[in-house]
């Protein structure tokens, strides 16, 4: 009776082992636990299998084989152990069995794999993964690249922009994404301008995109104006700021190095002080701007050109704006700062793109932060 109760114990086990590993037809023969690590020792019920080269049905087993499989963690690192038969049909033909839960020539199941690629969906590193599921990080980074997924459309608005890559030996490579639903459509390898108007014309939908969003790259305009011909092409408004900023930002450089050291250290951390909202300065720091202006007067009026163009950029509609834009170009030649000379001219050729972007309510903010997210990974 002991033994009879033993056996009842044994079997109970096994099978709630079975329903734990979730594993069809799986006949669970041993299961160890060896230094923090589960191993479960499984086979396949013998039966009928078809000849992959005559096509005659067979179960005669020529030999058996053991074949160790990482699986995904059940509370620590889990390895299955695989009898695997080997039939032989009366052609000469020897093959494996079929099962459901390893693909062809893997050492891991299926599910690690799926588990491992949905793992991906955070920000985490592929190292950090890797150890998570008992893999290496270049294993695990080697299963996603496997994934090839490519968008059978494009969404009505569309924004592109470039990072900074080693995809493919290039430098830089293209990020596409959705804004307007904040979804990434793909990565390319390069910013090749031919290159990426050989893939989007590859999409029917083309002609049914609406906006067309990217920083104040010339080639990106120009992919805009080929591909998406009914497209309305946005400026980002953050690069766009980014110029004013940079003009003004040259200005308080040369100023900055006309001077001795003694009236250099009230321009200490200027830059910040420069490009904070008028709006959240305090009263000291309105002291300090009037006495850095007071000392260099241009640095006054390229600051007063930066204010003003906030002022035109946040109109809130392209009819309003269009005059406002016009007259701040017209007041920024009349000044004599040739710092600005760079910002008026992109002003001038991106004049239609950045009045559009008073009217569109998207930007290249999403896409920035997956940018972020991708230097992080890497």
């Amino acid at each position: 009776p002991t033994t009879q109760k033993g056996r009842m114990i044994s079997m109970l086990n096994q099978d709630y082992t079975a329903k734990l590993l979730d594993l069809e037809d799986v006949m669970i023969t041993n299961v160890e636990s060896i230094s923090e690590e589960l191993h479960v020792y499984i086979e396949l019920p013998r039966k009928k299998h078809v000849c992959p080269a005559c096509g005659a049905v067979t179960d005669c087993v020529h030999d058996y084989r053991m074949q160790t499989i990482k699986d995904v963690p059940l509370a620590r690192n889990t390895f299955l152990h695989l009898r695997k038969r080997r039939y032989r049909c009366g052609c000469g033909k020897r093959f494996f069995e079929k099962n459901t839960f390893l693909p062809r020539y893997y050492r891991v199941t299926s599910r690690l794999v799926a588990a491992i690629l949905c793992a991906f969906q955070k920000v985490v590193s592929a190292k950090d993964i890797g150890c998570r599921f008992n893999v290496s990080g270049a294993t695990a980074m080697r299963y996603f690249r496997s994934v090839n997924f490519k968008p059978k459309e494009l969404p009505e608005v569309v924004a592109i922009d470039e990072f900074k890559g080693n995809s493919g030996g290039q430098k830089y490579n293209s990020i596409i994404t959705d804004p307007q639903h904040r979804k990434v459509i793909d990565i390319l390898p390069n910013r090749y301008e031919n290159d990426l108007i050989r893939y989007f014309s590859q999409f029917e939908s083309k002609k049914n995109v609406k906006y067309f969003v990217c920083d104040m790259n010339p080639h990106f305009k120009q992919i805009g104006k080929i591909c998406f011909k009914n497209a309305v092409i946005v400026a980002d408004r953050y690069h766009v700021i980014r110029q004013v900023n940079w003009a003004m930002e040259r200005v308080r450089k040369n100023e900055q190095n006309k001077l001795s050291a003694r009236f250099r250290k009230y321009f200490k951390k200027s830059k910040y002080l420069l490009t904070k909202p008028m709006e959240k300065l305090t009263e000291e720091e309105m002291e300090r701007l009037a006495l850095m202006f007071e000392i260099a007067p241009r640095l006054a009026d390229a600051y007063r050109l930066k204010n003003e163009f906030l002022a035109v950029i946040h109109s809130g509609s392209s009819t309003v704006g269009r005059q406002k834009l016009a007259d701040w170009l017209l007041s920024a030649e009349v000044m004599e700062l040739p710092e600005f000379h760079d910002c008026t001219k992109a002003y001038h050729n991106w004049f239609n793109e950045i009045l559009n972007s008073m009217d569109a309510p998207w930007s290249n903010g999403f896409t920035e932060g997956c940018n972020n997210k991708t230097k992080v990974l890497k």
